[in-house]
């Protein structure tokens, strides 16, 4: 018992030395940020006022729907860069008739090319039409992407369909991108909503859900 006791007892004196000698090799200075820009991720929600047959969304237009009033006749995007995350769609079709809804990705375009998918649902009766749709993890959609003039994606619906986009936003200090569309009448330091093909409310298909003070 004695010898067992005189071979633990060097052991803890060791073990406690180790552990000073892990404490003492701290990092000498503040951990590096990663990223100090500003990251934003949200959905949108969107309504349409007529029919949309085969209308492409660009990486443009995405970047255009939140934009900031510089005078009353230009603006620019809050976020210099978007990724897409998902498109969702509802359409409810009238009694006794049918409606159809579709999303498709691209594959044309080296640097932001898509899978060439095309999602559709088609519903008759109360029951809406309903696509969810998601670009590959692995195609050039599915990326961060600046404000191009770049199919994102395709969509075809009826009027009255439901609108749904999921975005990561990214803002960068020191870099301002001009909207294609230039507001009119907007207040030099607010920030606005935009259809989701990037036009001015009173011209857009695509109807924001927001407060209409918050719509230019």
């Amino acid at each position: 018992m004695d010898n067992m006791t005189r071979r633990k007892r060097p052991q803890g004196p060791r073990r406690r030395q180790a552990r000073g000698g892990n404490q003492r090799q701290l990092i000498p200075h503040p951990p590096p940020i990663q990223n100090i820009g500003i990251t934003y991720s949200t959905r949108l929600r969107f309504v349409t006022n007529a029919a949309v047959n085969a209308t492409v969304i660009t990486f443009q237009n995405l970047l255009d729907i939140i934009n900031f009033a510089l005078t009353s006749s230009t603006a620019t995007d809050v976020f210099q860069s978007v990724r897409l995350r998902a498109v969702e769609m509802w359409a409810t079709p009238l009694l006794g008739s049918a409606v159809t809804c579709e999303c498709e990705f691209l594959g044309s375009g080296a640097a932001a090319s898509g899978d060439s998918s095309i999602h559709t649902d088609t519903s008759m009766g109360i029951e809406p039409a309903h696509v969810l749709a998601r670009p590959a993890p692995r195609s050039g959609i599915a990326l961060f992407q600046p404000s191009a003039a770049v199919a994102a994606f395709v969509l075809t619906c009826p009027s009255g369909t439901v609108v749904d986009v999921e975005l990561t936003l990214r803002g960068r200090p020191n870099l301002a991108v001009a909207t294609q569309n230039v507001p009119a009448g907007a207040t030099p330091g607010a920030w606005y909503y935009r259809g989701l093909d990037g036009l001015a409310v009173a011209t857009t298909v695509f109807v924001p859900q927001v407060n209409s003070s918050g719509t230019d």
